[in-house]
């Protein structure tokens, strides 16, 4: 099995070089061992866009060099990128690009494409590979979970533990749940001078209502956040390495001068993992936390 970061890169490998040769998800997911369903959604997680409207972009992207340097006939051009009329490859192109092949070779107007994905090294955390930061408004929600003090001497996989018991344990008493495959860990609080955090294991609801006896519940505001994504693989939980890795990355940026927000972790922050996306080989976790713009 690949690790994620090697999974990712080949795959955007044998898109480009397959482009000729028909590449779809029914192809790629074959060779990899993975439904396409699972392949879609592992695609969609670290880029954000779906796998087959990539493969088609970057197929139509690299069939322009025929409409422009040839006089290969459109509908061979079509045939010859896996199309199989010649008007669905018009239509396919017009709604990608505003213009037909035709008036395209006529008029030799520039055109905006897609180019190809690429994985940078400095993504890959461990063999797997973190995406970010990307900017999103999240919603005012409300939890119902665990509350527990970690130390900051405890060791680094102590919140991937808890969840797991959490998981296992006392979210079969929530009623009431929204997205009830989502974990949420929400983190805040935290204690510089006594040097804990208080770390709530939980899952979303409706109302902060009917909480069961021994647990709590806590509101998240709406907030403009700073999200991060991670992919990698794990069987049941991340070890510490791997997560004292990701925060080393997220504080690259934390505290890049660069960088027009600052990241407000030190308040309140979470990570969400929705199960339905595991498969006992790969994981996949969302980061986030509020951001203001720097004075």
């Amino acid at each position: 099995m690949l690790k994620p970061y090697d999974l990712l890169e080949n795959l955007l490998l044998d898109i480009e070089n397959g482009i000729k040769n028909n590449i779809n998800v029914s192809v790629l997911s074959k060779k990899y061992g993975f439904s396409e369903g699972h392949l879609s959604r592992l695609f969609r997680f670290a880029f954000k866009q779906s796998i087959a409207a990539y493969i088609r972009s970057r197929t139509l992207a690299v069939s322009l060099n025929d409409i422009l340097e040839t006089n290969t006939k459109i509908v061979d051009i079509a045939v010859e990128y896996g199309f199989e009329y010649e008007q669905s490859y018009i239509r396919t192109f017009k709604r990608e690009f505003g213009i037909t092949p035709g008036d395209l070779r006529k008029t030799r107007k520039i055109i905006q494409i897609k180019p190809p994905l690429h994985l940078f090294n400095e993504k890959r955390v461990d063999g797997g590979v973190l995406f970010g930061p990307d900017f999103v408004m999240v919603p005012r929600f409300q939890i119902i979970g665990k509350c527990h003090h970690i130390s900051f001497e405890d060791p680094m996989d102590t919140e991937s533990l808890l969840a797991k018991q959490f998981w296992e344990n006392e979210r079969k008493q929530i009623k009431e749940t929204v997205n009830s495959n989502v974990y949420i860990g929400l983190t805040r609080n935290i204690n510089w001078k006594k040097k804990y955090i208080e770390y709530t294991s939980s899952v979303q609801v409706k109302k902060l209502k009917s909480i069961p006896h021994g647990l709590c519940g806590c509101t998240f505001e709406t907030s403009m956040c700073a999200r991060f994504r991670y992919i990698g693989q794990h069987h049941n939980d991340i070890n510490g390495n791997v997560v004292s890795m990701m925060y080393n990355d997220i504080n690259k940026f934390a505290h890049n001068e660069q960088a027009k927000n600052l990241l407000l972790r030190q308040r309140i922050h979470f990570e969400m993992v929705d199960t339905r996306f595991y498969d006992e080989n790969y994981c996949q976790i969302e980061w986030y936390t509020p951001v203001s713009e720097k004075q």
